[in-house]
């Protein structure tokens, strides 16, 4: 709990020290998710508490840029390329084959907060098609049967 309000009152002074500021929203979204780690209902509520703008504005920015996240982020972030080359090549059954193995849908990390999976744009590695990305490390020519395996090597 004093963890939590030492968080919000680091989120008051970034608001206090932009208040003034013309096109403010941005770097105090910014700064809420270093903070917090996300941008969860109640610190969009205090942001647009904060600045005076309305609540729907902060969620549309913080859903528009793939930079916010809505949720806590898990220890390994799962992003499943959906560009046209990797579509193509299977790319939604090796999601669905994710979703079912960590039983969370896209956009959504497990409840151990191990995992987040969600669908991508172009990761640039269409020759490796489907691609997928965790954390930094790169997966190509992925096959749902070989999820499982994949999931294995970060379990730690």
């Amino acid at each position: 709990m004093e963890l939590k309000n030492e968080m919000y009152g680091r989120l008051q002074k970034v608001i206090e020290d932009h208040k003034s500021q013309e096109g403010a929203l941005m770097p105090v979204m910014q700064a809420a998710q270093e903070i917090f780690g996300c941008i969860s209902q109640d610190v969009q509520e205090k942001i647009a508490d904060g600045l005076g703008v309305t609540l729907s504005e902060v969620y549309g920015v913080a859903t528009f840029y793939s930079q916010f996240a809505l949720e806590p982020k898990g220890h390994n972030v799962i992003s499943v390329c959906m560009g046209t080359a990797c579509y193509v090549k299977g790319a939604q059954a090796v999601l669905d084959k994710f979703s079912e193995a960590l039983g969370v849908k896209p956009g959504h990390t497990t409840e151990d907060g191990k995992f987040t999976l969600q669908a991508t744009r172009c990761l640039g590695a269409c020759g490796l098609a489907p691609v997928l990305m965790i954390n930094e490390d790169v997966h190509g020519r992925v096959t749902p049967e070989e999820v499982h395996a994949i999931l294995a090597q970060y379990e730690d």
